[in-house]
Order: structure tokens, then sequence, then C-alpha cells
């Protein structure tokens, strides 16, 4: 699932000064070291508690955890206490995906309408789409369908039930099998196929082929019955109580709940020793290098290089080592997980924490393990960091300039500059690459000041010229990690007709809201995740990344492999009265302009409309610092907003119900259609 609120995050805590996780005094066992670490990792990322496990050769070796599973009784996580794993998730439903081949209900390699005979889309190229390609992450598809896809205490599946519907008025943005690049739809694609072909629900499917005769008594779905209070609490930086159980309700992309010791469990038949269950031919094809069937970064190991539902088959601090360590990583709005697990061996190592993100979890995981391989004999040391000169600037060949100009990625565009054989990059992957200037250092790169990350462009075979970036980062002082990947691809200039660019520029630094986003949904805690701003680049004729085509749509003309393609969109305007709404993968979104301010009277009342959405007003300076006292139906909701647009009062949260508003910031009402909300406004 999406990493939205762990990016902002990271972004945040990169710039907490750290020092070595193992610095002075190292005790003496494993499980002590890890211990030292995990203190650590809660104490960088501000997670609430982590918890962790490593199975050997079908045994739990190590059992641990770190912080507390509810800081208000600081009740104490223990080995069952139940996470949310995220898109660790992804690795059961492409399991249950094999299960079906084993039993030569599926072929991987058909097209996917043999399966779903009514997944159908708005391009043709649809129909080439095979389960292999799902998997893979190549199909093509533009990413995910967020909205109502993360619920407090509502597993209500919305989005399984509407994506086919959704999919129908939508286009790829390449080949199908051309390139990979991460993809949640595609997965969610597999729990729908996976239900036609069983006829079972995936709920039940997993019970029944994958818990069962695998033990896992404590990895559930939202639909599942289960103690919620096993669930370790989740928090918000900006809320003092704990969050009610977030429910991912995209099961087959990131829905699962689960502790470490269960993962291992399921990771043991990853590496192919429970053949009563998957095949070992099938665990095998799982860990195949998927990556290399389609255009990718040319690195013999990567942080991404993908396989069969594995984010990589051959992690690079392991690399290093000669020995092939395969890994998964998974993020929800408040839960984190990461499975590293090492075959030849027959070594797993499951993490999930509460608050966080996957990257520092997977960081500490890699820590661990290498200790454990020292300890049991695998290696015989564990190598220093890697250390960078200083970048060493040499004369740039006149023919590099022609790499300068107009570049995309999602969501943005920047006009690429070289000058005096310098080019000046903003942070990459949520500022664990700083903003910074890269020089000239021969063979066609380009190096950051302190060395540790290079630049260079790479032509591919679809034409298509990228900005590739390969960097070591340092992750908060929890240990090194590499990545290899396109950061940008270059666009050609699209000029824009008099009259469609005066129609842009009236929206260039406007925001649009979401308006039919359950109120129960998780993305109320901030409201960057309701909202897009419009931001245009008048002189080449793109907004957010997409290229304009005429006054009303613009189109996503980004393929680039890896992250950094990754839930790209379209965006479509339209009218409803006076009213311009913003239309993306199907979810509507209100001008601003159209947002009125919340009524500065006494008393007011108000419902839901007959279409179920949201209602946002804006406070004014009439309202601001005056107390609102809301009587809210049942099934309805608010959420109030600083100027920041950070949540002040999310009454699914709180249930407080009364609050000083903020000045310059706003209101959403939310609940059924035809639910009536009572205001009162008065002075504190």
């Amino acid at each position: 699932m999406k990493k939205m609120v762990s990016v902002v995050m990271t972004a945040m805590l990169i710039t907490i000064p750290v020092t070595s996780a193992f610095a002075g005094t190292e005790p003496g066992t494993v499980k002590e070291r890890a211990q030292v670490l995990a203190s650590k990792l809660l104490s960088v990322t501000g997670a609430s508690g982590v918890q962790y496990a490593i199975m050997d050769k079908g045994s739990i070796v190590l059992s641990d955890n770190a912080g507390v599973k509810d800081k208000a009784s600081k009740a104490p996580i223990t080995k069952d206490t139940m996470f949310g794993i995220g898109s660790v998730s992804k690795m059961h439903v492409s399991a249950a995906t094999m299960m079906l081949a084993d039993a030569y209900e599926i072929d991987i390699d058909e097209p996917l309408t043999t399966y779903i005979e009514d997944f159908k889309m708005a391009d043709e190229r649809y129909k080439k789409i095979t389960p292999r390609m799902l998997m893979n992450h190549s199909s093509g598809l533009y990413g995910t369908h967020l909205p109502n896809s993360s619920l407090f205490d509502d597993n209500d599946t919305i989005v399984h039930d509407g994506l086919l519907n959704k999919l129908k008025s939508e286009h790829l943005k390449a080949n199908p099998g051309e390139f990979s690049v991460y993809c949640n739809d595609g997965f969610d694609l597999l729990e729908i196929m996976i239900e036609r072909v069983s006829g079972m629900s995936y709920t039940k499917f997993l019970a029944k082929y994958v818990s069962k005769p695998l033990n896992l008594s404590s990895t559930k779905t939202p639909l599942d019955q289960f103690d919620r209070e096993r669930v370790a609490k989740a928090y918000f930086p900006t809320m003092d109580q704990a969050l009610p159980i977030e429910n991912t309700n995209t099961l087959g992309s990131g829905g699962l709940y689960s502790t470490a010791e269960d993962v291992t469990k399921f990771a043991d038949m990853l590496i192919g020793n429970r053949t009563d269950v998957l095949s070992k031919q099938s665990a095998k094809a799982m860990q195949s290098p998927e990556y290399k069937r389609g255009i990718w970064v040319s690195e013999k190991a990567n942080s991404v290089s993908y396989g069969l539902g594995w984010d990589t088959v051959r992690l690079p601090e392991f690399d290093d080592y000669g020995i092939t360590a395969l890994y998964k990583g998974g993020d929800t709005i408040n839960y984190h997980g990461s499975l590293i697990t090492i075959p030849e061996h027959n070594i797993s190592m499951a993490v999930l924490s509460s608050g966080g993100s996957s990257v520092f979890n997977a960081t500490f995981s890699t820590k661990v393990l290498l200790e454990y391989l020292k300890d049991k004999g695998h290696i015989k040391e564990i190598l220093p960091e890697k250390t960078f000169k200083p970048a060493l600037k040499v004369n740039m060949p006149s023919e590099m300039l022609s790499y300068a100009g107009l570049y995309g990625t999602r969501d943005s565009t920047i006009n690429l500059e070289i000058k005096n054989g310098e080019i000046d990059l903003p942070a990459q992957n949520g500022g664990l690459i700083p903003a910074q200037t890269y020089v000239y250092t021969g063979n066609g790169q380009f190096k950051s000041k302190d060395g540790s990350a290079t630049l260079s462009f790479d032509k591919q075979t679809n034409g298509k010229t990228y900005v590739k970036l390969k960097a070591y980062t340092n992750n908060l002082g929890l240990g090194q990690s590499m990545m290899v990947f396109y950061a940008y691809q270059k666009l050609d200039s699209n000029p824009l007709q008099p009259t469609t660019k005066k129609v842009w520029e009236n929206r260039n630094g406007k925001s649009y809201y979401r308006v039919d986003e359950k109120i129960t949904s998780t993305f109320y805690l901030a409201m960057p995740l309701l909202s897009k701003t419009i931001s245009v680049d008048m002189d080449h004729g793109y907004a957010n990344g997409t290229k304009i085509v005429n006054e009303n749509q613009a189109v996503n003309v980004i393929q680039i492999p890896i992250m950094a393609g990754r839930d790209v969109f379209d965006l479509n305007f339209y009218k409803e009265g006076q009213t311009e709404y913003l239309k993306i993968d199907g979810f509507s979104y209100i001008d601003e302009d159209a947002i009125q301010p919340i009524d500065e009277g006494k008393d007011s009342t108000f419902s839901i409309p007959s279409n179920g959405q949201v209602r946002w007003y804006k406070i004014d300076e009439k309202s601001a610092n005056r107390v609102m006292n809301v009587k809210t139906p049942v099934s309805g909701g608010f959420a109030v907003y600083d100027k920041n647009g950070m949540s002040v009062n999310l009454s699914k949260v709180t249930n407080n119900h009364s609050v000083v508003l903020p000045e310059g910031g706003m209101i959403v009402f939310g609940g059924k259609a035809g639910d009536v909300f009572k205001i009162e406004l008065k002075n504190k």
C-alpha cells in the first residue's frame, strides 16, 4: 500500500542527528544487539512499538520486541500482538495464485480475462495482461485506487467491489510486460481472480489453504472474526489518544494482519520448505528475476528488482557477501512491515511496527540478520559501511549539454539545467536523498559532492531518456542501504493554444478537495491525503507531470520503471452548474473557490446531499477562534484542520464534538446521504 504519511514523516525524521546504532560497548549476543538496535529504531522513527522474529531451518530462534502495545496502559508487546503488515500481504496473494497454478486451475501466462471475464478497460491492450504481469508489476496499469481503501473500524469492501467498474474507463501507461513499476491494483485483481476461480472469498481461501496448514493462527484479514484487542495501537503526531483499528480493505495488495512469527512461518513456505502447501517449483519461480523481462536499470543487485510478489530477489546489502536475499516491504498509513528471506540458509526475519517505515524496518532487519549470520558462521565478518571520496570535478564534454531540458516524474516536471558541469536536483525518495548539487566527474557521471550519490543519463530501448540515480543512504544511523532508480523521464515540450493556456493559468496553484472519501477514512488524519494542488508548467504545457491535451484534460505520459512512475493519473475537469470538479481515477475533488466559509451565525443545520459527498467549509476570520459544537449523527463525523493542513480534531478518532476553530483552517463533514448536522458557534 501507499506510503504517503510514511514519506512525509521520513522527510521530517532525516534531520534528526544520529549516531551509530552499536556505538559504544557492544552487547555479546545477537538477541542483546537486536534489542539495542530496536530501541534505536523506536527513538529515531517515533514508532510506538516493534516486533521481530527470526526463523532458522523451520524453528523460531529469536522472537522479541521493543516499545509498547498501548501507550496509555503501557501494555507490552508480546509475540501474539498483531500488526498490519501492509504490502507484505502481496506475498500471500502471490502464493495463493501459485497454488492455483500448482492445482492446474490457472496458467499464470494466460490472459487475465480467461479467469475474470468481465475485466475490461478502455484500452485494447488490457487483453494481454496475465497473472504473471500482475505479480511482477508489469501489467501497465496506472497504479492504485486509494480512496476508501483504509478505514477506521470499518471493513467496507467498496474498493474491492468497485475496482472492475473503475478500470472500465481507464487506459494503460505502457504495453503489458514492457517494464515493471509498483502497482497495487494488480494484486487486488489477483484477489478477485482467486475468488472467481476458487468459488470462495479470498478471506476464506487464505484461512483454508494457507493459514490452517501452516498454523498461522494470527494471520487475518479485516473480514475475519478475531479479537481486535490483539492489534497493536497506532498513533498520529497531532493526537494524544490511540487511533481506532485501521482496516486496509484492499486485501490482496495490503490488507492482512499478522505477527512476526507468523510471517516467518509463511516465509518458510516461500523458501520451498512446505511442499504440502506450495510446490518447490512455484516457490522457486517466485524467486526468479522477473525484472529482467522488461526495461530495467542495469544493476546486478538493487533494493528493487522484482520477482513474483517480491520487491527484490537480490538485496544489495547481502550481495556483498555472496548471499542471495529476498525482500518484501509493506506500509499502511499506520503500520509497517518487512520480510527478508535467505533461501540458501533457510533463514527468514520479519519486522513489524506501529509507526516508523518499512524502509527503516528493513535496515534494522539487515543489520540483525548479518549479526546472526556471523554468529552462525555463515559469514566471517561484517563488512564496514561503504565510504566515499568527495567528488572531483573535471571538464565536461559539450555533448553532455544535450541532456538538459524538460523532465517529468509523477506529479511534477523540472527544467533540468547543466551549468558549468553541475546539476541541481531536488530531494528524492521522501528526502532520504537530499536536495543537492551533482558535479561532473567523467564517464558520463555526475556525483554528489560527498560522493555517495551518482547521477547519469540512460536512453532505454523504449526510446525514452531517463535520469538515473544510484545512491547510498544512512537511514537515520540505523544502517546503510543502496538504491538505483530512474528519477525522471525526459519530455517533449507541449506548447498550448492561447485559450487553453488561459484556462490552465486560472487553475495554477488552486487546490481541489476530495468529496467521495468516507468519513471513516484514515486519510482524514492529514489534509494533503485528501487534496490535489494544481501546478502548471505554462512554458512547456504540463500540469502535475501530466500532458495538457485540451482545456479540461491532461493525460499521463510518464513511463518510468521501478518507483518514480508508480500511481500515475490523468486530470479530468468538469462542471456541475457553476462549480468545477476534478476527477482522478474515478474520484472527484471540488474546486476550493466553491468552498464557502462556515456560517458564523449562532446556529445552523445542514445535511449530507443525496449523492453522499462530504461537505467542506473554510474557517475565515469571522469564525476563527470560536468554539464549534456539533450534534453529529451516528454514521457521521467531521474533521478540523489548521492552516497547515494538520488535523486539530477528527471526531471518528477523538469522539470530541467541540473544537476551537483555527484561523485559516478547514472543516469537512461526512456521513450517509441525508445525515443532519446541527452546529453551534459561540465565543470562547
